[in-house]
């Protein structure tokens, strides 16, 4: 059954996030892991969707041309089209990003749909061969067991050797005796990036690096242990987020003790730069 269509006000309970700083989490999770399957065109559109859910935290009644009018007038008229936004939507829907419920008016005549996100999944356990028996080897490609006679065929999986300069190695040499493709050792380090920047500490690189490495060390003994994580990288997303918290308020106590002012980012992105002189008797 159709639901009819009204105010944003009035779906409030479609909602999944308790606020909006949980709902953006849950995004950047989300891209962190599934940006790969979406257009340049695409991704403009979903994060312009993932803006008109601000007001009701990840829930959408906005209509199709009022988002591209939006996405239109930013681009100084190079927008996107319709069946781009559509494409979009079904990928979303696909991945399970977004539920779609169609509205309609009271007339009985179809209204704009309601996009309602969905959260990010919690892990599961990588496969028991995997953990039982970690890998250290000397190939550069993983193969199948059919023998390959075509010379010039791009490999389909890349070992850890093939990680991005952008990770560090002390990185790597942690995570690929547990995960040993490349990409997947580059979406772990992806997920360090995204908390860093959260908590504006992405500049102390050496100590997220030894959070980072704890972090991971602290999930593998979480999978070892049980088999109710569902979904590692997001488990992994959720420890480092606490450590770096407090890493964060620990600094924020040091510049109190020594009367240094922080810098603090407001949920609009306006950076605040916060003075304990000004504000202390």
């Amino acid at each position: 059954m159709n639901l009819k269509s009204g105010r944003i006000e009035g779906f409030e309970q479609y909602s999944q996030f308790t606020s909006l700083k949980e709902f953006n989490t849950h995004v950047e999770m989300w891209l962190a892991v599934k940006k790969v399957d979406f257009s340049k065109g695409e991704l403009v559109a979903l994060k312009r969707l993932v803006r008109f859910s601000a007001k009701i935290p990840g829930v959408s009644n906005a209509k199709i041309g009022t988002i591209l009018k939006a996405i239109n007038e930013d681009y100084q008229g190079n927008g996107i089209s319709r069946s781009t936004f559509k494409r979009m939507t079904m990928k979303a829907k696909e991945l399970g990003i977004i539920t779609i419920h169609e509205t309609e008016r009271k007339n009985g005549s179809q209204s704009s749909n309601l996009y309602c996100f969905n959260r990010f999944p919690k892990s599961e356990p990588p496969k028991a061969e995997i953990m039982n028996h970690p890998k250290e080897t000397n190939n550069l490609l993983k193969t199948n067991h059919q023998k390959n006679n075509k010379r010039n065929e791009a490999p389909t999986e890349l070992d850890y050797t093939f990680v991005s300069d952008k990770v560090p190695q002390a990185f790597v040499q942690v995570v690929k005796y547990f995960f040993s493709d490349a990409k997947t050792i580059e979406e772990y380090w992806h997920m360090v990036q995204i908390a860093a920047f959260r908590f504006e500490c992405d500049q102390d690189k050496e100590d997220i690096l030894s959070l980072a490495i704890t972090s991971f060390k602290q999930l593998i003994r979480k999978l070892k242990s049980t088999t109710q994580v569902t979904k590692p990288i997001a488990f992994f997303y959720g420890i480092l987020t606490n450590k770096l918290k407090e890493f964060y308020l620990h600094q924020l106590f040091e510049m109190k003790s020594e009367h240094k002012p922080f810098r603090y980012v407001l949920g609009n992105g306006e950076v605040m730069y916060y003075d304990w002189l000004h504000t202390e008797s």
